[in-house]
């Protein structure tokens, strides 16, 4: 029994294969990357493979249902805020730790 690719994998299932694979990738590198930017946009690629896979939810064979578009837009703008946020709270951060370091002094240094 030899199905054609087009009846197996629909528009909607490759849309949830490859949220998937964004949510797999993005916990991954939230997981193993240690620096807050590099933090933030894994999570906004965790976010980008949820809204896929809400968006394939919505898609049908015979109508599309807008409360799962409604959704996704609604997070988009969501995610869109936070992560000005959470850049703005980064550069907060570095700022912080930049004026808390220590001014280097001439004379520590033992001048010769």
């Amino acid at each position: 029994m030899d199905l054609p690719l087009s009846d197996i994998l629909s528009a909607g299932h490759l849309y949830a294969l490859t949220g998937a694979v964004l949510v797999g990738l993005g916990l991954y590198a939230f997981i193993t990357q240690r620096h807050p930017l590099r933090q933030l946009l894994a999570v906004n690629v965790v976010g980008a493979g949820i809204f896929l896979i809400l968006g394939s939810l919505g898609r049908g064979p015979d109508a599309t249902d807008p409360f799962p578009q409604a959704l996704v837009i609604t997070g988009i703008v969501v995610a869109v805020a936070l992560t000005a946020f959470g850049a703005a709270m980064i550069v907060r951060q570095a700022e912080t730790r930049a004026a808390a370091k220590p001014a280097a002094d001439d004379n520590a240094r033992g001048a010769s």
